[in-house]
Parts: C-alpha cells; structure tokens; sequence
C-alpha cells in the first residue's frame, strides 16, 4: 500500500519525501484556502499553478487537485487546465451526476481522474464505470456518522476485484494510525493520510524507550 499526504502545505511535503517513504499527495479546496491564508496571500490561478507545479516536484508522484466547479461542462474545463499544470496531476472530482459525466469526458481525453467524497459501494462501482483512475472512499467521515468505514473500504475492494475494475482505492479521511493499518489489511491500493497522523506512523513508547537505554548504556562505556 503507497502512502500519501493529504496537505497543501510545501514544508510538509518536504519533510516526509526525505523519509523515502512518500509515493503522493491529495488536496483539496479547503487545505489550498488554507495554505494561502496561512501566508497572508490572496489564492489567484497563477498562484495555484505555482503552488501545485512546486508540490508535484517535491512529492514526485501523482498529486491529486481539486476543481471547484459544480457542473460538468465546467468541471471539464477546469479540470483540464489542472492537468495541464504538471504531468502528475490527477483531477479531482465529487462523486454526483454531474462529477460522472465530467470524469467520463476526462477520463476519455486521457487525464486520470480522483473521484471523491464516496460514501457507499455503489458510488464507488458508478465511478469506476466512468473511467475514474483512482476512488476514494471517506473511511473517517463514514465512523463519524457510526457506520463503518472499514466495511466501506472491504466492500469496494472486494468489487473492484471481483469485477476487474481497472482502478486503484485510496483510503481517504484517515483519522489516526489504526485506519492506516485497517486499510492496507482490506487491500486498498493507497492511503492518503494528515501530517499529524503520518508522523504517528512512526512514533512508539517503547522504541523512544528502547532508544533511550541503548543510549545511556552507551555512555557509560563509550571511549
């Protein structure tokens, strides 16, 4: 299972690639509004192109951006002028009517496609069947409302496969790290996750405390 950052932030790009680790990253509306209030800049298309160029070069993966148009004739423009910003681009499109037939047209002129915002199999099947590259389903979002988010995930997997859908899972709305391991168990393709919880990953008590003794029993004895 790869494993994504889910962030508009370039700091944080830069932090987790030098790990080795890092294979993409997802944005959305909210997290580039939020990257640019952060900087006291006012978001314009050329600072957009700008900001996802430079992220696609740190991440040097697929990075996925969102369009904010709601209906498909525009979707498709603006879609297509993402894509023209860097090859690894994926547009991302909300999973309703209007976001299929966009994903279908877009999906024929050869840009991959992220279909977000997938909270049922049958959504996701919807998506495939026009031509998305990747789905991802909201395993976070989904608990929140006391469903399952794990089911979600293994029935949509369990479709792609029994089917032979020609489309990779993202398990999205990840939470803490206990949805990153749920989610490379049921077989989703990627993970795209916060930073918080990317740094998680890494961290136990008993490593720091291992760590710990290792390095005090060294000192004692160290020339």
């Amino acid at each position: 299972m790869e494993l994504y950052l889910d962030t508009a932030n370039l700091e944080e790009i830069r932090e987790i690639a030098l790990w080795g680790v890092l294979s993409g990253a997802t944005t959305n509306p909210t997290l580039v509004a939020k990257e640019f209030a952060a900087r006291g800049e006012r978001l314009t298309w050329d600072g957009l192109r700008s900001h996802l160029a430079t992220l696609c070069e740190l991440v040097g993966g697929p990075v996925s951006a969102e369009v904010t148009a709601l209906e498909a004739e525009a979707m498709v423009a603006e879609g297509r002028r993402l894509a023209a910003i860097h090859p690894q681009i994926v547009v991302k499109l909300p999973t309703t009517e209007e976001g299929l037939r966009a994903c279908k047209r877009l999906s024929a002129e050869g840009i991959k496609v992220n279909m977000t915002l997938i909270f049922s199999a049958n959504q996701a099947l919807l998506a495939a069947r026009a031509g998305a590259a990747y789905l991802s389903p909201f395993l976070g979002r989904v608990d929140d409302i006391s469903w399952d988010g794990g089911e979600l995930l293994r029935e949509i997997v369990e479709i792609r496969e029994v089917q032979d859908l020609p489309v990779r899972v993202i398990a999205a709305s990840i939470r803490h790290p206990r949805h990153v391991t749920e989610a490379a168990l049921l077989g989703a393709d990627i993970a795209t996750m916060p930073y918080g919880v990317f740094k998680a990953l890494l961290k136990h008590p008993l490593t720091d405390l291992g760590l710990k003794r290792f390095m005090e029993d060294w000192d004692k004895v160290k020339p």
